[in-house]
């Protein structure tokens, strides 16, 4: 059963961040916490997509799922003793050997986010705790649903609605962390769920233009079958095989 998913469509508006409460660490981040990112399936297009051609991608009922706290009080205020940094508690279901062989990309991308958010580990206290139904495994887009839950649970966590083009964005921002120069195509599947059709553009001056993705209509859902290697494998090599053939 844990193989089979539904493509999903949802809201194109961002719902409003509630004010940010005491700062708690959450052991087990509740089950219907809204601070997803889905998981996506590229249907056609995988790879090609970063070389500006079109793509369709279908996002996954499963989803990551992220609870964070921020504290800036400092050290030795108030009733705090926490001291500033990042600490983060990934219990993500996973494939073995997935989490450490993408630490350091996960570590470098979760970075990106705070920064993306102004927030500086070195001057405040943040903890991350991931959670969810999505596996983590190479190609169900687990990186940009881990980037994107985290930036919702930052918009939650600091009183700060985002619409969901902020929050796709933020999420780009992210990937750069897990795949360099990012196509945009599995952090838009992330946060917008859906049948979507993708496609890169250039501007005229060469460089990178906004991308263009629709949202495709389903009469009903659709059940794919999908099922992992448990091979761990590195996307940014994969994408340079794609440019030397």
């Amino acid at each position: 059963a844990d193989l089979i998913a539904t493509m999903t469509d949802t809201k194109e508006e961002a719902a409003a961040a509630p004010p940010p409460s005491d700062p708690t660490i959450v052991t087990h981040p509740d089950p219907t916490n809204d601070c997803r990112g889905y998981g996506k399936l590229i249907l056609f297009g995988e790879h090609f997509v970063v070389y500006n051609a079109p793509a369709l991608v279908a996002a996954v009922s499963s989803a990551t799922t992220c609870t964070a706290t921020v504290d800036h009080r400092p050290n030795g205020t108030g009733t705090t003793t926490t001291l500033p940094g990042l600490t983060v508690q990934d219990d993500r279901p996973s494939i073995p050997g997935y989490k450490t062989e993408k630490a350091n990309e996960a570590d470098v991308a979760l970075n990106l986010v705070l920064k993306h958010f102004d927030l500086d580990p070195t001057k405040v206290a943040i903890h991350l705790h991931f959670g969810g139904t999505l596996c983590a495994v190479s190609g169900i887009g687990a990186s940009a649903a881990q980037v994107v839950a985290q930036a919702r649970a930052l918009s939650k966590a600091l009183g700060r609605p985002m619409t969901e083009d902020e929050i796709n964005a933020a999420g780009y921002e992210g990937e750069k962390g897990y795949h360099g120069t990012p196509s945009g195509i599995d952090n838009t599947a992330a946060t917008f769920g859906g049948v979507l059709r993708f496609q890169r553009r250039v501007a005229a001056d060469g460089g990178a233009a906004a991308p263009v993705f629709v949202k495709k209509k389903l009469r009903q859902p659709i059940r794919i079958v999908y099922a992992s290697t448990g091979i761990t494998a590195s996307t940014t090599a994969v994408v340079g095989d794609v440019r030397l053939k």
